[in-house]
């Protein structure tokens, strides 16, 4: 790992960049599998005979002018498909990384069987160079889960998993979670149209209140009062700006040509800037939360297990390893989160049938409207579950997964050699007919499994997906999202208290609803029209 002085000059800083530009790609390409002899390899075509992007052509096209230059991640990627069919390498442009591209699903399952023990999940190169040099001061080796590989992201995944993937722990925060999501049903009532009852143009911002005051009481179990009218959170306001810079200048400089990784160009400034400011503003809510904890325990005060938060659990293993966890659960789980819920949100608008069938289910679970969650009544809400991955599927997060293969692989017919990037993409897939009957329309009970299906008195759901592997909104295997279950419980708990108290329109176009970044983003005022229900 690099040493990188704070007086170093331009020359030498030209030169660490480009050295930890190699040493990333040696990173996520290193790796020990036996050459194959077998059948299938040996009658595959060569993997020089999969079509290929020409690199300088490539470059041009997103220059100024040039056919990408005004596309989105999703737009380019569509495009690409279109020029080189469904598989294609794209070789590494201005010190990026090489990588086939497959929109094959059947492609999808060979590399997630073949990823590994340690899986190497290519890409968040300029938040690796953020934490392994940047601010190498402050990370000092615990770089948390997104950027690192092999045995240094396994020994991190090993300590956080108990406490983030054991449902019984996330059940905990039932009732917490609940009282921020009353909060959030105040708030839309004083921030809405008295005579319209619609949402302001910037209701993404109170969303995005809300999901980081959901995240924040369980990574640190503390509110930090952001619904409430008369909190005025610059912090929380600076937070959303510099993620939000993140996601656009991310997916510029990783997916696009850029010289960053051989000099310190200005974009990447920008975003070591915006990084330094999420490092800052999560890093200030953890000291604050552990300084609290350090308090209770000189004052004696033992809280039960079902009372601590992530970060208190996580401190009894490792210091450092709690706070940079708290940190990304801070960072990760806000416009992610957000973005999902409002898929969810303008699909159960735009279908009041079923947005009336799933408030019939959550009325069995709420029978008022300020009725308390409970782990038993929360275990019996498919349909509740349904919609949610139905606007999961309308409306996809990200682009796909990316994977470098532990071993060599046959891909579409082709040889396949270990240590290749492999980008799957399934958003066409999300859309198509062969994979979903009436793909155009929100229909829940696609992901419905009725008792008499599972006893196999009546044919499969005709609607349901057939190859698991095209619909991986959470990722697949070891490296799948940690926060999954966290993030299941926020929507799920946000979900249904607005469904339980108000009945929800969108009188507006959806027609670009979201944009693409190294996330979607909502991309129209989300001016959701909530009229109060009777009890």
């Amino acid at each position: 790992m690099l040493k990188v002085r704070s007086g170093v000059s331009m020359i030498q800083s030209q030169k660490a960049a480009i050295c930890i530009s190699s040493q990333l790609r040696w990173q996520t390409t290193a790796v020990a599998a036996e050459p194959r002899n077998d059948a299938e390899w040996l009658q595959a075509r060569p993997f020089e005979q999969i079509p290929r992007a020409p690199v300088l052509p490539t470059i041009w096209n997103f220059m100024p002018g040039g056919k990408y230059s005004k596309l989105d991640i999703v737009e380019i990627f569509k495009v690409m498909n279109e020029e080189y069919g469904n598989i294609f390498y794209l070789p590494g442009m201005l010190g990026g990384p090489s990588f086939l591209s497959t929109y094959n699903p059947k492609d999808f399952e060979v590399v997630f069987r073949n990823e590994g023990v340690w899986p190497q999940r290519p890409g968040s190169d300029t938040l690796r160079y953020h934490r392994e040099t940047h601010r190498r001061d402050f990370f000092q080796g615990v770089e948390g889960i997104i950027p690192t590989q092999g045995k240094t992201w396994s020994d991190f995944r090993s300590i956080v998993n108990p406490v983030l993937m054991q449902p019984k722990n996330v059940r905990l925060y039932y009732k917490k979670m609940s009282q921020v999501n009353q909060e959030f049903v105040q708030r839309i009532k004083e921030v809405r149209d008295v005579n319209t009852q619609e949402a302001p143009d910037d209701f993404i911002h109170i969303i995005n209140r809300w999901t980081l005051e959901s995240v924040s009481v369980v990574a640190l179990d503390k509110q930090l009062g952001l619904l409430k009218e008369s909190v005025k959170n610059d912090e929380a306001v600076q937070l959303f700006k510099n993620l939000e810079d993140f996601f656009k200048l991310s997916a510029d400089l990783e997916i696009k040509p850029s010289l960053w990784r051989y000099f310190k160009t200005p974009k990447l400034m920008k975003l070591m800037k915006a990084l330094d400011g999420i490092q800052e503003v999560t890093s200030a809510y953890v000291d604050e939360a552990i300084e609290r904890l350090e308090k209770e325990t000189k004052e004696g005060i033992v809280r039960p297990e079902s009372e601590q938060s992530v970060l208190e659990k996580l401190l009894k293993v490792d210091k450092k390893v709690a706070t940079v966890m708290a940190m990304d659960m801070l960072m990760a789980g806000v416009d992610t989160t957000s973005s999902t819920f409002t898929a969810a949100l303008l699909c159960l608008a735009k279908n009041p049938e079923k947005q009336a069938k799933l408030r019939e289910e959550v009325m069995e679970v709420l029978p008022q409207k300020d009725s308390e969650f409970t782990e038993a009544s929360m275990k019996n809400v498919p349909y509740l579950r349904a919609c949610i991955k139905e606007s999961q599927r309308l409306y996809p997060l990200v682009i796909g997964n990316i994977r470098t293969l532990n071993r060599d692989s046959v891909l579409s017919g082709y040889q396949v050699p270990a240590g290749t990037f492999i980008s799957m993409v399934p958003t066409s897939l999300l859309s198509s007919e062969e994979h979903f009957p009436q793909a155009d329309k929100f229909l829940p009970e696609r992901w419905m499994r009725n008792a008499a299906e599972a006893t196999g008195e009546c044919p499969a759901n005709d609607l349901k997906l057939k190859n698991p592997f095209v619909f991986l909104p959470f990722g697949f295997g070891p490296r799948m999202c940690v926060g999954k279950r966290i993030v299941d419980m926020e929507l799920e708990l946000g979900i249904a208290r607005l469904i339980r108290n108000f009945s929800i329109e969108f009188n507006h176009s959806t027609e670009n609803a979201f944009r693409s970044s190294l996330i979607n983003l909502p991309n129209i005022p989300l001016k959701f029209k909530f009229t109060d229900l009777s009890n």
